[in-house]
Order: C-alpha cells, then sequence, then structure tokens
C-alpha cells in the first residue's frame, strides 16, 4: 500500500505508519487525512497486526499540527469538515483492538500531539517537544486536543498548556504524565520497537481484551468496570491462546501464542 503524504509498513506482527511531508514537517493536511482513513481501513481487518507503532519521518517532527497554508484559506464550513474529519479518524485511531505507541521523533505541536494522545501511549526523544499553539492563531485545538489533554494531565495542566498555548520539552511532557519513557534520539525507534515486540508476543484476544476493559474503565464505577473486565476474563478463557498459555506455564517452557482468535 502506497501514499504520498504516509508510508506504511509491516514486520511480520507489527506494523509502522510515518507521516510523510518532512519538508512541512510532516503537518496534517485533507490528502493526508483521506490516506489515513485508507490505512486505518487495512489495520482494522488485517489480523496479522498485533501492534501498531505511529511516528514521523524526517528529523525534526513527529506532526507539526495542521497545514496552517491549507486551514487559513478554510471557509467555517471547510473548517468544521475538517475537524470532524480529524475527530473521527483519531477516535478510529483510539479504538483500534491493538496497542498503539506513538514514537515521538521531534515536534508534536496542535495536531501532532493529539495524534499522540489518541495513542495508548508515548515513548519519547529526548528531542521531542509538545504543545497545543493554536491559541496563539486565535483557534483553539479541534482534533480532540481539548478532551483527550485533560483526562491524561487533569483539568488544570492542560488548561494552562491550552491557554497559554505554550511548548514544553519531553522531559515536562513526562512529569506532567503525558509521556510513558523518554529515550536517547537515536534509539527511540529501537526502543518502542522492543516494547512493540514484547506486546506482539502476547495472545491478540487477552491484548484486545485488555485494552478494551481499560477503555471502558475510564467512563464507568469501577464496579461497572469490573463486571466488562470479568466478562472479558471469561471470553479469553475460551481462546486458543489461553489453553497455550497456562500448558507453556506447567510444562515451564516458553508459549507459542497462535494469535488468531480462532483455531
Amino acid at each position: 500500500m502506497e501514499f504520498e503524504n504516509l508510508i506504511f509498513k509491516m514486520d511480520n506482527n507489527i506494523a509502522t505508519l510515518f507521516f510523510n511531508r518532512p519538508k512541512a514537517l510532516n503537518a496534517i493536511n485533507q490528502a493526508l487525512l483521506k490516506e489515513l482513513s485508507a490505512v486505518l481501513d487495512e489495520i482494522e481487518t488485517n489480523e496479522d497486526i498485533k501492534v501498531l507503532v505511529v511516528t514521523g519521518s524526517g528529523e525534526k517532527a513527529f506532526v507539526a499540527g495542521a497545514d496552517i497554508s491549507e486551514l487559513a484559506k478554510m471557509t467555517p464550513l471547510k473548517s468544521k469538515i475538517f475537524s470532524s474529519t480529524g475527530q473521527t479518524l483519531l477516535s478510529r485511531l483510539e479504538n483500534l483492538s491493538i496497542p498503539v505507541i506513538a514514537a515521538v521523533n521531534g515536534f508534536a505541536l496542535g495536531g501532532g500531539t493529539e495524534l499522540a494522545l489518541a495513542c495508548d501511549f508515548i515513548y519519547a526523544s529526548e528531542k521531542a517537544s509538545f504543545g497545543l499553539p493554536e491559541i496563539t492563531l486565535g483557534i483553539i485545538p479541534g482534533f480532540g486536543g481539548t478532551q483527550r489533554l485533560t483526562k491524561i494531565v487533569g483539568a488544570n495542566m492542560a488548561k494552562e498548556l491550552i491557554f497559554t498555548g505554550k511548548i514544553i520539552p519531553a522531559a515536562q511532557a513526562k512529569e506532567i504524565g503525558l509521556v510513558n519513557k523518554i529515550c536517547a534520539h537515536d534509539s527511540l525507534m529501537d526502543d518502542v520497537m522492543k516494547c512493540a515486540q514484547t506486546m506482539a508476543s502476547k495472545g491478540c484476544v487477552s491484548l484486545r481484551a485488555a485494552k478494551e476493559s481499560v477503555a471502558a474503565g475510564q467512563t464507568l464505577d469501577i464496579a461497572t468496570g469490573c463486571i466488562i473486565e470479568n466478562d472479558a476474563f471469561a471470553v479469553c478463557m475460551t481462546s486458543p491462546d489461553a489453553k497455550e498459555g497456562t500448558s507453556a506455564f506447567l510444562e515451564k517452557r516458553k508459549p507459542e501464542f497462535k494469535g488468531r482468535f480462532m483455531d
């Protein structure tokens, strides 16, 4: 699958998606969003993919926000459609049944931070920076940033970042809980891939059940969340991977998960 604004690769059970407009610091435009929709179609239907890594091409940027040259020409109606399209696609990314890691290799500004927030967690280069600077343009985040950032770092910190538009380095992003791990710039992708390989070695049913259970619990009380977890646990026990995992433990060997939902 080849695109103009994205690069999509697969290596065994790990897919890597590069935002690929390095001359524009990988800024998001309408053409890129159309391609992203097509990539998500592929990921959603390909059972061979167990983990997705999202990153940016080039040395400077993960994604440096929306393409301002395109945004400046939009009518209010077109901007509403652009925002709605971005929100829909990032929701699809967030709700993928597989783990998604953001490998933030440089500037993650505006839509770039919003993209990273839609992933399950973030590994960042020591050279990375984050921010929602839309307020400096007289607008606000439009791809879900006001919602996801608040849930992750809390309302007060989110309001400070959104109201001021300030850009923070990776170290501060980790301090406030936005980033899981800071990596040496040259080893970022190696560190991300080690994590991805660890997850890809697990059973696909349990990975999906774990992600769905955690996601459901974000908007529910603990008792209701535990009911969902209980059902998901039982579903896992029906899978071939559960039989393999428990047998391997008792036989003191490494499990060999099939990576399929049924025998």
